[in-house]
Order: C-alpha cells, then structure tokens, then sequence
C-alpha cells in the first residue's frame, strides 16, 4: 500500500489545494504537500524537495536572505560541476544496428542488396492509387512485428510506431543487448531518441473518416498514436528505459538531427546508451496526394526501377518510401566494459538552415556548405580525411546539384572522394532516410565496399563522374564517412563516422 501512496497523493495534494490554501497557513500546507509526495522521507518523488511559488510572483527579502540564497546554494552547484564528466573523454562508438526497409529487415540483407543494385521501388499495392499521376514507391511488401510488439498494440498502433519499435528493437539484438544484458544497464542512463516527419498519418486520418459518423466511432487512442513522440516513449515504457527520452521532426532532416542529440547526450555524461534514428510511414492517399500536390514526385510509372535516379539529366522528382532506421549508440568505455562489438565511431555532425525557402534550396548552397564546415570542426576532422559522403541526393532538379556544388567545394580537392545515393534504390524514406543512410555509411566502414548509384546514365553536365559511384559497387577503405540529410523547411544536417582506432 505504501508503494501506492504517491501517485494518489499527488492526485489528492492536486484536487485539495484549493480548499485547503484557505484552511491553514502556507507553511503547514507545503509541508503536508512534501509528507505526501515523498511518503514522509524529505525528498520529492520528482527530485530533492525546493522552495516553490507561484511563476512570476515577487518574493520580498532582505539583502541577508538574499546572501543566505547564495550561500545554500552554492555548494550544490560546486557538486553539480564536480560530478559533470569530461567531455572531450566521452567517446560515442555504434554497437547496433537495426532497420525496416523496402530493400530487407536485417543491416546484412539491407547493405548487401545495396551493393547488389537492387532496386526496392516497385508499384504502389497496399491502396488503390489509379487516379494518381504518381503510382510508384519503395513500399515495403513483407513486414512482421511477431516477436517485437505485442499483439493488442500492433492493431492499434500507425506503422510508423510499428516499424520504429522492430527497427529499434532489432537494433538491440543487433548490439548485443539481449534482455539480459539490459537488465544490468542503468536504465537511468539508456535513452531513445527516434522521431518521424510525418508520425501516425494513417491512424490520424482514420480519426477524421470516423469523425464524420461520430465523435463515438473515433479510436481512443487517435491522438497519442499520431504523435511523433509516441513511439519513442512507448519502446522506452517495454525496455523501462528512464534517460533521455523524446522525438525531434525536421521533416528529411530527422533522423540526422536525432543521431546528433543522442550522440551529444553521451557525450555530456546524460546517458551511456541511446537507442536513434527515424521511422516513417507516409504511403497512404493523403501522403501520396500531398507531395503530388507539391510537385515533388517522380512520375516514370512504367519503369519504376529508373525513377530514383539522382544527378541524372533525366530525373523528374523523388520517389517516396517507408521504413525505419536505428542505431544503438554508445559511450566507448560502457561498450568496452561489455564486450561489445563496435561497427564504428560517431565523430560529431552538424545542424544548420537555409532561411530562404520552404522546399527549395538556398541558391548558393550556403547552408549547406556552413553545415558541412561546422561538422568538420565539431568532429575535429580535416576535409582531406573525408574520402567518402552518403549524399542527401534525393533526385530533384535543384536539391541534386546544390549539394553536389558544396560537396565539391568542401573536399573536391581530394582525389579519393567518392560520392553516391542510397536513394537511388531505396528511394525517399523521408524522416527514416538518414537513419538507413547511416547504416548504410557504417556498413561501407564495416565492408570496405560503397554501394552503387543506380541509374546515372546521363549525368548533369557540371558533374564530375569521377567523384561519383559508378554503376557498381567499388571498393573504398573508408577514413572517415559523413552523411547528409536535408529537409524541407531548409534544414540541414551532416554526420561523420570512421573506424574506430
């Protein structure tokens, strides 16, 4: 019963506090506020007990009070920065991977059809999309969440959730981290930080449809299961994960910026393990009609293997796709002191925005050459280390050559460099595409091999086919990798891995 008393207490504190602020002074009624909040014990169940009032209201205090402050506070804030570790000693290495995706579920399979040149873009069959100028996709045709959600929640949930929590999930086994080995994790010190671009499409527009009957007929659990946030948490609540937990959505550019705040929360001594990345799950009508109607999408219905073909002077728009893509991050001493294997290292990475426009890239490529530099400099690595980059590449007419333009202005002196687009194969798998992309990029660490570009018949005449991958795949003992994702909204995102030394 005693276990119980807390959350009830706060419940009752929560519905009492008016009628009780009348009854008895302030003083009595924090202290019986504290008793039930902390069973008695002095220490809040929401951390160690403050002062607390009101937001905006003035405290009156004499100068003496105001050196007391001080003088309480100040030895806290000196154990504070005690205990605060070393930055600079903090080592993110990558200990798993995990990924759903058109071209295959397991990193293995997903790389080796890349190097392959297998095409996962195919014709749309999970709706009827005939009256659509645009019915192609890399759309996943076989996917199973036995073994890795529940039953009950998988009928609820938006595939996004679904795809997100078995990507996450067999990250984990990936890395080593069976329920056995987590059950001797601080789980105080194990994150997750996946996010989505478009979150729980399907399950929000089922709502409205149901809406349209009556409120009555709407699921319970619309709203929750729509959110970005939701499947992060939910895969914390089933590993009981209690350190940073939250999603970030920057439309293309999600998973990049997920990877890099994971990474930095380890670095800063937050957390040991964080599970991140991106999960999307956008081929439904209204998903497909949107970025019809934005004039974004490729239109080579009756090849649809040739429509994702970045760089080329033939390409008419991307091709949307869906899936997910986690990596298990880690503090390189905790991987260590496991025995884990390490695929690589994370360097450091980068965030920048185009203030200019909406969907269209900054003209001069000025955000994105600014993103690059500043990840350079916060990884501590020179442009002649950078031999390989996992381009955005999405196959638009300006998205293409804008980056290509700051690729080349940033390393096009290196005579090593090579360049190519998982795009190509995958297709556009929006908020998910930086997470394979970044699998991909360890994988060619891992492999010594990088992954063709498919389709590059008929390259845009100011590029360089030296730089770029040919059609197949080429050995490329990788120093260091970066890996870019752009979202509409000009928001860019850069990220560098090598092997670990």
């Amino acid at each position: 019963m005693a276990a119980a008393a807390p959350p009830l207490c706060t419940w009752l504190v929560a519905a009492g506090s008016h009628a009780d602020c009348g009854a008895e002074d302030s003083r009595s009624h924090q202290h019986r506020q504290t008793q039930c909040l902390d069973g008695g014990s002095g220490a809040s169940m929401f951390g160690p007990r403050r002062d607390r009032r009101p937001i905006g209201a003035r405290r009156h205090s004499s100068a003496r009070s105001g050196m007391a402050m001080a003088v309480a506070l100040q030895p806290e804030r000196v154990i504070v920065e005690k205990k605060r570790p070393d930055v600079k000693q903090r080592r993110v290495v990558v200990t798993g991977m995990g990924v759903v995706t058109p071209l295959g579920h397991d990193p293995d399979e997903f790389y080796n059809n890349l190097l392959n040149g297998t095409s996962g873009i195919s014709e749309i069959e999970t709706f009827d999309c005939s009256k659509f100028p645009t019915r192609i996709a890399g759309e996943i045709k076989s996917f199973s969440t036995d073994g890795w959600v529940a039953p009950k929640l998988a009928k609820r949930m938006d595939k996004f959730m679904l795809y997100l929590i078995t990507a996450g999930k067999k990250a984990l086994e990936n890395g080593g981290l069976t329920e056995e080995v987590r059950n001797e994790l601080d789980k105080t010190r194990c994150g997750v930080l996946i996010g989505s671009a478009m979150g729980g499409m399907k399950v929000f527009n089922d709502a409205i449809e149901a809406l349209r009957v009556s409120y009555r007929k709407m699921n319970p659990f619309c709203v929750p299961f729509a959110t970005t946030n939701m499947g992060s948490a939910i895969l914390a609540m089933d590993l009981g994960w209690m350190g940073p937990n939250y999603s970030i959505s920057t439309a293309c550019a999600t998973s990049n910026f997920c990877i890099l705040n994971a990474a930095n929360h380890i670095r800063r001594g937050e957390a040991d393990v964080m599970l991140c990345g991106g999960s999307d799950a956008p081929l439904i009508p209204i998903g497909l009609g949107g970025f019809v109607a934005c004039r974004a999408l490729s239109q080579r219905n009756s090849d649809p293997t040739k429509a994702s073909r970045p760089w080329d002077m033939g390409r008419d728009g991307f091709v949307m796709g869906e899936g997910a893509g986690v990596l298990v991050l880690e503090e390189l001493e905790h991987a260590k002191q496991r025995g884990a294997t390490i695929y690589a290292e994370f360097l450091g990475g980068s965030f920048t925005c185009d203030a200019y426009h909406m969907t269209e890239p900054h003209p001069e490529g000025t955000g994105i050459t600014l993103c690059i530099e500043k990840a350079l400099a916060d990884s501590g690595v020179t442009r002649e280390e950078i031999n390989y980059v996992n381009a955005h590449a999405t196959s638009t007419q300006s998205g293409d050559l804008k980056e290509y333009e700051a690729i080349v202005r940033c390393f096009g002196q290196n005579p090593e460099l090579r360049v190519n687009s998982t795009k190509s194969m995958t297709g556009h798998l929006i908020g998910a595409a930086g997470g394979i992309e970044a699998v991909a990029s360890i994988q060619a660490i891992r492999t010594g091999w990088v992954h063709p570009n498919l389709n590059l018949e008929n390259p845009e005449k100011i590029v360089d086919v030296g730089v770029l991958v040919g059609s197949k795949k080429e050995r490329c003992e990788v120093k260091v990798a970066l890996s870019n994702s752009f979202g509409f909204g000009g928001h860019n995102s850069s990220i560098l891995f090598a092997p670990l030394k």
